[in-house]
């Protein structure tokens, strides 16, 4: 059974970002299915970091589109963005110093926040940059 399952809520019409993060959703799953079946830490982590880079390229590709489009809330999406980067960075610098580990308080963290982001936050720019011809 599936931790973290893409609802057809949390599509915004522009392809590639739907695409983008369809793999954000199976990355945070998979981390969910290494933790629940006891992997060993080389296994989370090599799972943790595949998740932030994809989510850094997601971000940036968010970003560009926003920036060459002119959306007008790209500062405060932006400042969004690095809040998480931030945050997951942190606490994988712990998990691989061995002072943390993946538990479920911070699964439910990653899969609330992108949630909450798609659907709430990105559904905000997608109109926008609909109406600017992105798909």
């Amino acid at each position: 059974m599936s931790f973290f399952v893409w609802r057809e809520e949390f599509e915004t019409g522009i392809n590639e970002v739907d695409r983008q993060h369809r793999r954000l959703v199976e990355l945070i799953d998979e981390l969910y299915t290494a933790m629940s079946q006891g992997r060993g830490k080389d296994v989370l982590g090599k799972v943790l970091s595949e998740l932030i880079k994809y989510t850094k390229t997601h971000f940036a590709y968010e970003e560009y589109l926003m920036n060459i489009h002119q959306y007008p809330e790209l500062m405060a999406h932006k400042m969004e963005h690095k809040r998480l980067t931030d945050r997951v960075i942190d606490f994988e610098r712990n998990f691989e110093q061995g002072n943390t580990g993946i538990t479920v308080n911070l699964m439910d963290f990653l899969k609330g926040w992108l949630s909450n982001h798609i659907l709430k936050t990105d559904q905000r720019y997608a109109p926008f940059l609909r109406s600017k011809g992105v798909r």
